[in-house]
């Protein structure tokens, strides 16, 4: 088992008491109905030829060529996380469209409660930056700066006490600290969340290369469908099986491509690491980049940050791709799901992503295409599992 300082432990405990006390009355259920007040977008950079537009309807960009300009007037500095850095990255660079900055605490309750924005839009996680600096007020200017490159300058207009307790239940469906992303949330984020616009001003150079959304869009055949398949793991065998066979799907129109589009930021505690991760993919495209479906494969890696939260991350997921211009996404058994560290047990069923990704699939305009169930067999390589069962193939 994994041993954790006392501090966060007794932080831990305490949120495991808040959980308890506020957990009976506590609605499980997820309204979809929201005000109708939003942030203002900013009209930055419109959608191209591509079948599918951006979410909300504009690809934002954030970052400023007036860099000297952002900085005048800051007042802290952050140092980011791993994780708070792909976030940073994401919202300078659009893949969180339409948000132009860390999300407000109305912005914050509107998706926690609701899984979408106070506008009313379908958005699946919150999106936030916390700290424990109890000197950063509202209106301060602070240079949010990781591992030697300053990335963004954040406007501070929103600065709250979060309800960690219901932010867990709500969006990883448990409180226990079994799941990963209620210890990230327990263990590894600070009391206090600060919202506000932001002001890109650079990219780390990380061990992967992470394209923008526009730059991405910019390689994607117009006018047909682009399916995209996400994975947080080494690439093998039967995911090239699993991503090339998806172009044939019923609901997947012809010339359509893929976009292989791993996520190689934080995960949970026992995954293979990102730099590892994309190395496996670079002997893969290397391999197939000749081939007929390597023609028809396009790909790109996504500085993201897993939360393992199963459905809400499918939806978070699918909203992502989409601002990369996918209008399908590939969706497996247990899709972003986890176990508990202790005794095992799946906290999702195997088809609550998928059943949650088809429910919304119309609003959020992302058609979910179910993964094949592939086993590989002696007699006729890759086939679905039922083939070789009725075949009584040797596997």
């Amino acid at each position: 088992s994994t041993l954790f300082p006392y501090t966060t432990l007794f932080r831990s405990v305490g949120l495991m008491i808040a959980i308890a006390t506020s957990v009976l009355s506590l609605n499980l259920g997820v309204s979809m109905q929201a005000p109708a007040s939003s942030r203002a977008a900013v009209p930055l950079m419109q959608a191209t030829g591509l079948k599918q537009a951006p979410h909300g309807g504009t690809l934002i960009n954030l970052f400023t060529e007036d860099k000297d300009g952002a900085k005048a007037g800051v007042a802290k500095t952050i140092e980011l996380t791993d994780r708070q850095s792909c976030d940073v990255q994401l919202l300078c660079n659009g893949g969180f469209s339409p948000l132009t900055g860390f999300m407000s605490e109305e912005e914050y309750d509107s998706v926690v409660d609701n899984m979408r924005l106070p506008n009313n839009l379908i958005f699946g996680l919150p999106v936030v930056m916390d700290t424990d600096d109890a000197s950063i007020s509202e209106g301060d200017k602070v240079l949010l700066s990781y591992k030697g490159c300053d990335m963004a300058v954040m406007t501070v207009s929103s600065k709250w006490s979060p309800d960690k307790p219901k932010e867990c239940l709500q969006c990883y469906e448990t409180a226990s600290i079994e799941h990963p992303g209620v210890r990230m949330v327990a263990m590894e984020r600070g009391k206090t969340y600060i919202g506000g616009e932001l002001a890109g001003i650079d990219t780390p150079t990380r061990d992967f290369p992470c394209e923008t959304p526009e730059e991405v869009r910019s390689k994607l055949p117009e006018g047909v469908d682009v399916v995209a398949f996400q994975c947080r793991n080494p690439v093998h065998r039967a995911h090239y099986e699993l991503f090339t066979r998806a172009l044939d799907a019923p609901n997947v129109g012809d010339d359509a491509v893929v976009l292989v589009h791993p996520t190689c930021g934080p995960t949970q505690e026992d995954d293979i690491p990102g730099d590892v991760r994309h190395k496996t993919y670079e002997v893969l495209i290397e391999e197939t980049k000749d081939t007929p479906s390597g023609l028809r494969t396009r790909w790109a890696y996504l500085p993201y940050s897993m939360h393992m939260a199963g459905p809400r991350e499918a939806i978070q997921h699918m909203m992502i791709r989409k601002n990369f211009g996918c209008t399908h996404f590939i969706i497996g058994r247990d899709m972003a799901g986890s176990k508990s560290s202790v005794d095992g047990e799946d906290f999702y069923g195997a088809f609550e992503a998928q059943d949650l990704a088809k429910a919304k699939a119309d609003e959020l305009l992302v058609k979910p295409v179910p993964s094949l169930n592939l086993v590989s067999t002696k007699e006729a390589g890759y086939v679905v599992a039922e083939e070789a069962k009725d075949r009584k193939s040797v596997v």
